[in-house]
């Protein structure tokens, strides 16, 4: 008898949630790992608090690096990414690039905080926000 997880997929945007099954011998095949332990969620509040992170000057390596730590599913990558365009974003307009990559970091980070804390979104939000204006 096989297990499966149930990943159930917010629909906002498309009219209606999305559930999907999955068997539990592929998580390691489709890249799904546990949710951060909440020593992660308190590690990953400390790279957002980081004021003065190393940035390329050029915008099309930094846009690369961001990519490629999204790619990875390293939530604490995933939190440089949301730093790093959140000061980016303080300091000036941000493109629509780095616009739709925030977004997309910013959700996901939420989504996993949320889940590991046992709160809504806005309740990380608030937390993530209080961490980026230390």
């Amino acid at each position: 008898v096989a297990t499966y997880l149930v990943l159930a997929i917010s629909g906002e945007n498309r009219g209606g949630d999305l559930k999907i099954l999955v068997r539990e011998d592929q998580f390691d095949t489709i890249g799904i790992r546990p949710a951060m332990s909440s020593d992660d969620a308190t590690q990953v509040l400390d790279v957002l608090a980081v004021v003065d992170p190393r940035l390329s000057a050029t915008w099309s390596r930094r846009f690369k690096s961001h990519q490629e730590k999204l790619k990875s599913g390293d939530v604490f990558d995933l939190a440089e990414v949301v730093r790093n365009l959140a000061l980016r974003q303080q300091e000036r307009t941000l493109g629509a690039a780095d616009k739709a990559m925030y977004r997309r970091a910013r959700t996901s980070l939420l989504a996993e905080l949320a889940v590991t804390w046992g709160v809504s979104t806005d309740s990380a939000a608030e937390r993530v926000d209080g961490a980026l204006r230390r």
